[in-house]
């Protein structure tokens, strides 16, 4: 099962249920997703005339371009076979590599997805003085399901169990995520 494919209530349905997958780094990923979907609306309505004028266009045009939902979505796939791998490295006896390599797949992912968050709520909060002002609200939304997003990612990144060094970077990634938002609130 693709979930990138599924609709949106069947999604929902599956993660709800008594099932392994998807789970807890599925559901971040599927928000981000939300977040940057949110925020390229945004720079599209900051395409306007006047935002030609203003130089605005071209700032919005690189925020679109960077929002990539696919690369969520996948990542919420990727998850979810990730763990499902990381399952079996508890049920079957398999080579002390090949259980490390899984090991540091699940790890991966949502380690990503933090990093990803973060670099995309710089870059949003970075377009907002360009933003159609009517519309700065759901750059800002983007910015919030982001940061929840990423926040949800770190949890799956501490099941993984990252050495100290990786914890502390992640933090201070959601440290300057939570001043951004607390600028905004």
């Amino acid at each position: 099962m693709s979930i990138k494919s599924l609709p949106l209530d069947q999604f929902l349905a599956t993660l709800a249920a008594k099932q392994p997958t998807p789970g807890g780094g599925a559901a971040a990923a599927v928000g981000a997703a939300i977040g940057n979907a949110a925020a390229s609306m945004a720079a599209a309505y900051t395409t306007r005339k006047q935002d030609s004028e203003s130089g605005a266009k071209v700032k919005a045009e690189a925020l679109q371009s960077a929002m990539d939902v696919a690369e969520f979505l996948q990542a919420a796939d990727d998850d979810a076979k990730a763990y499902a791998d990381l399952q079996r490295t508890w049920k079957e006896p398999m080579p002390a590599e090949e259980k490390a390599a899984i090991e540091a797949k699940a790890l991966a992912i949502p380690t990503k997805l933090v990093e990803t968050c973060h670099k995309n709520i710089v870059s949003i909060h970075g377009f907002l003085p360009y933003c159609n002002t009517n519309i700065t609200s759901d750059a800002k939304v983007g910015i919030h399901t982001l940061a929840g997003a990423a926040r949800a990612a770190y949890q799956t990144v501490l099941v993984n169990s990252p050495p100290d060094e990786e914890k502390l970077r992640l933090l201070a990634l959601l440290k300057e995520i939570r001043d951004v938002e607390d600028e905004l609130l």
